[in-house]
């Protein structure tokens, strides 16, 4: 016990950082201290654990055995902490701190703008550090409290996580000015038997929906020219390539020239992506993570009605 009065909660943090990002360098700049500050510190808590926490190499450094077996509770103890703190915030009517927000880059990109501002406003004093990674890693990051909690598309596979959903997005079909079906008043599910769809890389979720939409309809997705982002997918479609489906806040906020793509409904396929905000059933903040998520579908629901559809699920705890 003696030795816990040698190093602080900031030098836990410092020792989580180095870990999380796998350099000194990286995790100074992103704590906003210099590097031999940071390096020192890190020194100074394995002198005082007698335990050495990273492995320094040439390439880089890596967690020694010792260190990934510390790494879980340092950040158990850095969770509480920020519980204890957010807790006293909210009975004082005080600040409530920074968090680390996981988002998809199909999603967080076109969602954030419509719900940062509104979400500022009420809780003047919250921060959210945003991080970007496909769904799985979000997962994955959310569990090993590399985030704090996540704003991801469904489903969530571990029973260690709390999901609240918040809203369904539906997919619009996007097509090139000069396509063939580009100037039909009603495109049909039958229209598509044939027609070759792109999709971005196959890493993202976004991927096996639609390819899983294309073998219901007949339709065949182009794997040998597969979009890395949604704003190449995009181009391709301009160039002609084959047509794509698009999610709409994607749709909405990046696709303004009706001249260059026509962004339509496809009668009789309804293909929605679920999205919800998720957090570690163990958090010592699970309460204020359940009225944020509360707030932010309010948020949605009334500036973005025309563009989403509300959740047909029921919140639950997994």
């Amino acid at each position: 016990m003696d030795n816990l009065n040698h190093f602080s909660l900031k030098q836990l943090q410092y020792f989580a950082a180095v870990a999380e990002y796998g350099s000194f360098r990286q995790a100074a700049f992103r704590l906003e201290i210099t590097q031999p500050t940071l390096s020192n510190q890190v020194a100074t808590m394995e002198r005082a654990l007698k335990v050495q926490l990273f492995e320094r190499t040439r390439k880089g450094i890596n967690t020694t055995p010792q260190g990934r077996e510390l790494l879980l509770s340092a950040r158990r103890i850095l969770e509480e902490a920020q519980g204890f703190t957010t807790q006293a915030a909210l009975l004082s009517g005080g600040g409530i701190g920074t968090y680390r927000l996981g988002v998809t880059p199909t999603l967080g990109p076109y969602l954030l703008p419509h719900i940062l501002n509104p979400i500022h406003n009420k809780h003047t004093d919250l921060k959210l550090y945003v991080r970007e990674n496909p769904p799985g890693e979000l997962e994955t990051g959310l569990i090993n409290g590399q985030h704090d909690l996540i704003l991801t598309t469904l489903p969530i596979m571990s029973s260690e996580l709390t999901v609240a959903p918040l809203f369904r997005e539906p997919l619009k079909l996007a097509l090139a000015r000069d396509h063939r079906l580009a100037d039909r008043p009603i495109i049909k599910r039958e229209d598509l038997l044939g027609e070759p769809v792109l999709t971005i890389s196959e890493h993202h979720l976004f991927h096996r929906q639609i390819t899983e939409l294309c073998e219901q309809v007949g339709a065949p997705v182009l794997r040998d020219y597969e979009g890395t982002s949604l704003d190449t997918l995009r181009q391709m479609v301009v160039m002609g390539m084959g047509v794509a489906f698009l999610p709409a806040l994607y749709a909405k906020s990046e696709i303004r020239d009706e001249e260059e793509l026509r962004v339509a409904d496809v009668e009789g396929i309804s293909v929605v992506r679920n999205h919800a905000l998720v957090w570690r059933n163990t958090s010592p903040t699970s309460s204020f993570y359940k009225q944020l998520s509360e707030e932010i579908k309010i948020i949605i629901e009334t500036n973005l009605a025309s563009d989403i559809l509300p959740t047909s699920l029921k919140k639950n705890s997994r």
